[in-house]
C-alpha cells in the first residue's frame, strides 16, 4: 500500500506509542476531531495521544487508503471493548504535515 510519507510516520509512531513523534507529524495548528471531541494544536494533540496511549495500547493496520479522499481505512487493536475495530481516518495535508484528521 502506498501511503504518503507522514501516514506512513504516523502509523509506524502510534505503533510505537511514541506520542511526541506522533504530533510532530501535525501542523502546529492541526486540529483532530475523535470521540465527539476536538483537539488543536500540536501540543494538545500530544496531550490527547499520550492519554489514549496509555488507556488503550491502541495499534494501527493499515486496510486501505484512498488517495483522492485521504483516507485510512485500518483496523485498530488495543486495550477496549470490541477490539479489534474498523477506524477510518480522514485526512488533510499542508506543506508535507497533516492540517486536519477526523477519525470514525
Amino acid at each position: 500500500m502506498n501511503l504518503p510519507n507522514v501516514v506512513a510516520e504516523l502509523v509506524k509512531t502510534q505503533n510505537n506509542f511514541d506520542s511526541v513523534a506522533y504530533a510532530n507529524c501535525f501542523s502546529e495548528t492541526a486540529v483532530v476531531f475523535d470521540e465527539g471531541k476536538t483537539h488543536t494544536g500540536r501540543k494538545e494533540i500530544e496531550k490527547w495521544i499520550d492519554k489514549a496511549n496509555k488507556e488503550y495500547q491502541a495499534t494501527m493496520k493499515p486496510l486501505e487508503y484512498s488517495d483522492t479522499e485521504h483516507i485510512l481505512t485500518t483496523e485498530v487493536s488495543g486495550s477496549f471493548p470490541g477490539s479489534p475495530i474498523i477506524m477510518k481516518y480522514h485526512y488533510e495535508f499542508a506543506d508535507g504535515l497533516i492540517r486536519s484528521l477526523k477519525i470514525v
